[in-house]
Parts: C-alpha cells; sequence; structure tokens
C-alpha cells in the first residue's frame, strides 16, 4: 500500500516521502508506525542530534521515535492523511484523511491536526533569520 520514494517537496539531503502504491479510500487505516518512546528529560539530549526533528510528543511525560514509515511522511498544511496516537497498542496509526490515488505521495500536518496553521519549527529558525537580516 505504500513505498518509499523520492519527494519533490523536501530539499533534505534524502529527499524521500512516502507514497500510495494503490487508491486508499478516505478513513482507510494505511499505516501503524511502532513506538520507541523515552522520557521528556532525556529529550535535551536528543535536542543536539538530528533526530530531534524526527520526534513526535507521546503523552504528557514522554517523547517517541517512530518505527516504519511514521517519521518519513512529510508536512502539508492540506494533508491527505491523518493520524492518532494509539497508546493501547504503542502505535501511531495514519489513516487517510482523504482518497489518495496511487502514486501520490502521502502528507500529514506536523501539527498534529490537519487544519493547523502554526509555523513549524523548521519554518520559525527561517523567519527569526530572516528578522535578523532585516
Amino acid at each position: 500500500m505504500l513505498e518509499i520514494k523520492t519527494s519533490t517537496v523536501s530539499d533534505g539531503e534524502h529527499n524521500r516521502g512516502v507514497f500510495a502504491t494503490r487508491d486508499i479510500k478516505k478513513g482507510e487505516l494505511i499505516h501503524e508506525a511502532p513506538v520507541i518512546p523515552y522520557p521528556n528529560e532525556q529529550h535535551e539530549h536528543i535536542e543536539k542530534t538530528l533526530l530531534a526533528d524526527y520526534a513526535f510528543e507521546y503523552g504528557i511525560n514522554h517523547t517517541a521515535f517512530l518505527l516504519g514509515y511514521g517519521m518519513l511522511f512529510n508536512h502539508s498544511y492540506d494533508p491527505n492523511a491523518t493520524y492518532e496516537i494509539n497508546f493501547d497498542n504503542h502505535t501511531f496509526d495514519y489513516y487517510a484523511y482523504k482518497d489518495i490515488k496511487a502514486g501520490e505521495e502521502v502528507f500529514i500536518n506536523y501539527n498534529g491536526e490537519e487544519d493547523n496553521m502554526d509555523p513549524l519549527w523548521f519554518n520559525k529558525n527561517e523567519e527569526e533569520s530572516d528578522k535578523d537580516e532585516e
């Protein structure tokens, strides 16, 4: 149902994204990403690494890394997928938020809510640089 391919929206070193290999209907479960949680107080060590950009909030007291495709979905403010934290299963469950056609890249909103338009941490850094240059 999903595969990793080169993404045109990512300008990082790897330029990867998650793509549908078949048509996916709105509401369909598309991926269950297992979770590796760690206590929030350990996150200060992760902040010193590239992994900080891939960590997810996991409840009040923990942060988590996701296995499977969980850390490879790219961001969009107009996502075609969404996720829910499944604490009982220790997974992030990804669902089609809209119908997704075979070959389309699957996007989530990194803010956690489909309609949340708040600037993201990597955009905030760019905005701060722009202000410093003015």
